[in-house]
């Protein structure tokens, strides 16, 4: 194995989060999210099985990096609900 290859067959056959940079991971994580919606609709069984641990892996390194990141207001139950109330208070139109 040389220096750049930074692959574990292992596991998906993805190189380790762990050893990706912030730059690096942020664009594994773009480009499986991007591909998540085919994947669901067209993918095999085990295409969909390693799309999932892959992500996972992905999102956990993420969120070890980021424990203290910033949540929106709106993404939480409490956003949710305060958005919920004043849904469906307006007719189409006026």
């Amino acid at each position: 194995m040389n220096e750049h290859d930074t692959r574990d067959d292992t596991t998906t056959g993805g190189v380790d989060p762990g050893r990706l940079d912030d730059q690096q991971l942020m664009k594994e994580l773009e480009t499986i999210h991007r591909t998540r919606h085919d994947t669901l609709l067209y993918g095999s069984n085990d295409a969909l099985r390693a799309h999932n641990d892959r992500m996972a892996q992905l999102e956990g390194e993420w969120l070890r990096r980021n424990p203290r990141r910033p949540v929106a207001a709106g993404r939480t139950r409490e956003g949710a609900r305060e958005r919920g109330c004043g849904e469906g208070t307006t007719t189409p139109g006026g």
